[in-house]
């Protein structure tokens, strides 16, 4: 069982995804936010549960929707919100945006848009740990929509024969943009894993607690040196799949079903649960809410205020070799 302190850091992590989130929502109508954007709210226990069992120097490869896992893994918010904006101060320089974060400090070593993209560079991070090694954990991020590669089944299957020190997390929110999981696959995600003879799970995602618990136990095997783990996270992200919209109507997600998972909030139940336990209460709610909106109203004024690149700066970081 979680002591008190580690269960308020976990609400404190995924409430700070969600007001991050919206904030940025907010702000994306008055088109200075000069980057796509993919908003995960609604996923928050997932990055939670699984980046409070990493160490710093472990290392998290995200997708094109990767705010939650900067944010869980301790990254700066500062330079996040500013990547964002594309200005020089951004986490990727102002060249990268929502889709390419990263921060090495923290052991965010980045995110991509590709669709599956992030899989193979995880396994190859989870290799180098092994060659050089180190008794580092590589914690790779990826939604439904990317089992469909190829790259999927190739990185599996390599990292089980290398016992790579990897964790596999599949984000699984039902759609790849608007197209449901049950016209794509004829088997559930996480049985793909046991075929590679990969120890795997398929767990609510919206539990905070049972994805810390899961994520704990992966995390443990691949720093003893036992292999990877693979863990199927049933979801739903509450936005659609790019931008501000809600992807609600004929031919996309039904009210009906979009209702069903928003009564589902994996923070109003962990708030619910905390508070039923004694160790949360309003007065505590209201304060770590002040809390985290100072840090997004500092946020969101450093990035505003920063200098934009300028045309000068264009060749800055182009390598040839």
């Amino acid at each position: 069982m979680l002591d008190n302190d580690k269960l308020i850091e976990l609400y404190k992590v995924m409430q700070t995804i969600r007001l991050v989130e919206h904030r940025i929502e907010d702000e994306y109508k008055y088109d200075e936010i000069k980057t796509p954007i993919h908003l995960s709210i609604g996923q928050e226990a997932i990055s939670a549960g699984v980046c409070i069992n990493l160490e710093k120097d472990d290392s998290v490869i995200g997708t094109h929707r990767s705010h939650a896992q900067y944010i869980a893994k301790g990254g700066d918010i500062n330079k996040m919100i500013a990547e964002l904006y594309l200005r020089k101060t951004g986490c990727s320089m102002g060249r990268g945006g929502s889709m390419h974060l990263i921060d090495p400090e923290a052991g965010v070593l980045g995110s991509t848009a590709i669709v599956g993209g992030s899989i193979p560079i995880g396994t190859g991070v989870a290799l180098a740990a092994k060659l050089q090694n180190k008794n580092n954990v590589t914690a790779i991020f990826f939604g439904d929509g990317a089992v469909d590669e190829g790259t999927f089944h190739e990185s599996l299957n390599f990292a089980a024969i290398k016992k790579l020190p990897a964790i596999y997390i599949c984000e699984n929110n039902s759609y790849a943009i608007n197209s449901h999981e049950m016209v794509r696959h004829s088997t559930s995600i996480y049985r793909w894993a046991e075929g590679y003879g990969i120890p795997a799970y398929q767990i609510d995602g919206n539990d905070v607690l049972k994805v810390y618990d899961i994520a704990k136990k992966a995390i443990s095997r691949a720093r003893r040196g036992e292999g990877p783990s693979f863990i199927e996270c049933i979801t739903y992200r509450w936005k659609g799949h790019i931008g501000t919209v809600n992807d609600i109507g004929e031919g996309q997600r039904t009210q009906a079903e979009y209702d069903y998972w928003i009564s589902k909030c994996p923070i109003k139940w962990f708030r619910d649960y905390l508070k039923g336990i004694g160790v949360l209460d309003d007065n505590m709610i209201k304060s770590i809410d002040e809390e985290i909106n100072q840090i997004i109203k500092a946020a969101f004024e450093f990035a505003q205020n920063s200098p934009k690149p300028l045309p000068s700066d264009l060749l800055e970081f182009v390598y040839a070799d």
